[in-house]
């Protein structure tokens, strides 16, 4: 049989292997990230020295000491040269007083068309992607956006902090967690998976239920 072919990954499937080349030279993705016990965030954006994109990198940049404290590496990719990506660096900074301090992929295309980053119909345009990547360099959370809506950075933020959470106390996380409208910031217990659990639920003192299929508890750690 002939080499198995490998589409664009999927959530719970390993972030492909690849050689890159970045304003901070040359990378191995995910390992030079994740062998070091961090997490990755690798994101698209459609082209340097575009508006949305421009915000986008000011966002990032100004929050990037919140992803160094949740152990989270912040590598940006676009279709441009790495002279493009370098002067476009240097306008941010000199323009909106605001260093770039990740590294940004200069593609040819062949890793966007790896990642399914390619725009549909917009020729070499990178869409707005985002993966998020578990210190075993497997893909967690995948985000798209359209070139005209920029990304949320607080919400990549609260998802990576809701993964990292929902790992460490082995529950699930409510939605708008940790602000949800019906059990604030604590964590759901997974649900009963027999009659005697469902049972004992209803009566435990370590959670609090809604229902024996819908019990919840704060965090442990």
């Amino acid at each position: 049989m002939g080499e198995k072919q490998m589409g664009i990954p999927l959530i719970g499937d390993k972030f492909p292997k690849m050689e890159v080349q970045t304003t901070h030279g040359m990378m191995t993705l995910p390992d030079d990230i994740t062998s070091k016990g961090k997490w990755l965030i690798v994101f698209s954006h459609p082209a340097d020295f575009t508006p949305v994109c421009t915000t986008e990198f000011h966002g990032f940049a100004t929050r990037f000491d919140q992803f160094q404290e949740l152990n989270t590496e912040l590598v940006g990719l676009s279709i441009d040269q790495v002279f493009a990506h370098i002067k476009w660096e240097e306008w941010i900074e000199e323009n909106l007083d605001t260093k770039i301090p990740f590294p940004i992929i200069a593609d040819h295309g062949a890793v966007a068309a790896k990642l399914g980053m390619v725009h549909p119909g917009q020729g070499a345009s990178t869409v707005r992607a985002v993966f998020i990547i578990d210190p075993e360099g497997t893909v967690r959370i995948i985000l798209y956006y359209p070139k005209e809506i920029g990304r949320n950075m607080d919400e990549i933020i609260r998802a990576l902090k809701a993964l990292q959470t929902a790992d460490r106390e082995g529950a699930a996380i409510p939605a708008n967690w940790p602000n949800n409208e019906l059990i604030g910031d604590h964590v759901i217990v997974p649900p009963a998976k027999d009659v005697k659990t469902a049972k004992e639920r209803l009566q435990s003192k370590e959670f609090e239920c809604y229902d024996w299929w819908l019990c919840h508890r704060p965090q442990k750690k």
